[in-house]
Order: structure tokens, then C-alpha cells, then sequence
């Protein structure tokens, strides 16, 4: 049981800590100090959901219909399209990190649902929790997957709470308006990328 949770702490970690739409989502909203808490536990339980989902099996589903990724794949792109045009733009504009303003300027709302757009629109979210890790727990039986899955739900919760609450400790560099700059432009690179390697292999068909 212990060998089992820890490789489902291992492997679900190396997962999550790529960089991805969520992680750069999740460090720009701490850096802000935005609704951090309620999007990293919106982050970490949709993960949690999706692992417990692929550990149960269901990854079979997804790979017996591949309709359903393919929506995702194209809805997906065209969000993070969207999503990187928007940090584009803001980076050519004077930012300074202020707690105050960004609450005022991002209502919790907006923040869940443009939280739950970038997770729940990215196939990578399905291939990474539901698939691929439940693939991976198909060498375990019985209380040994449970824990295989618990290890990989716990590597999230830590992995995304440390992210938004960690990024405080860079306020500091992001006094300086060229800082946000970088991260915003950082952060449309990361989207578009995303969004192109969504959309390569139809391009390629």
C-alpha cells in the first residue's frame, strides 16, 4: 500500500507540475492575490474528480469514443486562443501588483468560471488524470489502486494550494511593471502553444 501511494504521489505530481493553462492560470491569480484559495480548491478537485474517475476505469470510455475529445480539443484551442490574445494585450499595458485593485477587477464569479474553462476545456486534463493514470493503476487490485489514486489526489491538492499560496513571495518582483509584462506574455506563449499542439495532429491528418 505505501509503494502504491507513492508512486501515485510520484507520477501524479510530475503530471501537474508541467507547465500548463492551469499552473500559469493558478500563479498569475496568487500573484494578484485574486480568489487564489477557491481556484486552487476548484483546480485540486477537479483533479481529484478526475482521478478517482480513472482509477474507477472510465478512461475506456474516452479512448472508446473519441467524439468527446475532439470537442474538447477544438473548443479547448479556441479558449486558450482567446485566453493568450488577452494576456497578450495586457501586457502592453502599465501593471503593478495591488491586492486591492486586482479583487475589485476580478469578481469571484469570472475567476470560477474562467477557472473551470481552462481545466475542464483542456483534453490534456482527461489524457493526464482519467487515462493515462488509470492505465497506470490497472497494476494495483484493490485497496493497493485506492491508495495508488490517493497519492496522485494529494500530489494535486499540495502541488496547486503551494503554487497560489507561494506566489506571494514573489510579490516583490512583481512591483516592477516590466515583470508583469514578461509573465503575461509568458503565459499567451504557454496558452497558443497549448492550443497549437491541441490542434497539430488534425492539421497533420
Amino acid at each position: 500500500m505505501q509503494t502504491a501511494f507513492i508512486q501515485g504521489v510520484g507520477i501524479g505530481g510530475s503530471l501537474i507540475m508541467a507547465v500548463g493553462a492551469q499552473n500559469a492560470f493558478v500563479l498569475k491569480q496568487g500573484l494578484k492575490r485574486s480568489h487564489s484559495l477557491p481556484i486552487a480548491a476548484i483546480c485540486s478537485f477537479i483533479d481529484a474528480v478526475m482521478i478517482t474517475a480513472g482509477v474507477a476505469g472510465l478512461g475506456h470510455l474516452i479512448l472508446a469514443f473519441p467524439l468527446i475529445k475532439d470537442i474538447a480539443s477544438f473548443a479547448g484551442a479556441l479558449f486558450l486562443l482567446c485566453y493568450g490574445y488577452s494576456a497578450l494585450k495586457s501586457s502592453f499595458n502599465e501593471n503593478r501588483l495591488d491586492s486591492d485593485e486586482a479583487h475589485a477587477a476580478d469578481s469571484l464569479k469570472k475567476a470560477v468560471l474562467t477557472t473551470l474553462a481552462i481545466s475542464l476545456l483542456n483534453p490534456h486534463l482527461y489524457l493526464d488524470t482519467v487515462v493515462l493514470l488509470g492505465s497506470i493503476s490497472v497494476q494495483f487490485e484493490g485497496a493497493e489502486k485506492q491508495w495508488f489514486g490517493a497519492g496522485a489526489v494529494l500530489a494535486s491538492f499540495v502541488w496547486f494550494f503551494s503554487l497560489s499560496l507561494g506566489a506571494k513571495y514573489l510579490s516583490p518582483v512583481f512591483k516592477k511593471p516590466k515583470a508583469w509584462c514578461y509573465l503575461d506574455r509568458f503565459i499567451c506563449v504557454t496558452m497558443w502553444s497549448i492550443a497549437a499542439a491541441l490542434m497539430y495532429p488534425y492539421i497533420m491528418a
